[in-house]
């Protein structure tokens, strides 16, 4: 699969987890995969040069926080351009899969 597939999937994963809620990265890699039910794992290498590149581009914000065991953590909020991004990301993956469900279901 092309990288910017992977990136951009990552990207969908990312946007949809932070638009149920504020989050820390430990928290989007858990909802990830409890969601998926286990099938998704993403992985720390991939997962904050992910979030950094998202925030460079002002798709999420961040802030320092403590989290539910008192430790300082990095919280991750969706923003007004991550919310139209995702809905343009959501849209075009749907189409995509329905053109790839077609295509296998073609006789």
């Amino acid at each position: 699969m092309p990288r910017e597939t992977l990136q951009g999937t990552l990207d969908l994963l990312i946007l949809k987890t932070l638009a149920r809620g504020t989050a820390h990265g430990y928290g989007i890699t858990c909802a990830i995969l409890n969601a998926s039910q286990n099938q998704l794992r993403v992985e720390e290498g991939s997962l904050y040069p992910a979030l950094r590149r998202l925030e460079s581009a002002g798709l999420i914000k961040a802030e320092w926080k403590a989290s539910e065991s008192n430790r300082r953590a990095r919280y991750y909020e969706l923003t007004r351009a991550g919310r139209k991004q995702l809905a343009q990301i959501e849209k075009e993956w749907r189409t995509h899969t329905a053109v790839i469900e077609d295509f296998l279901a073609f006789e």
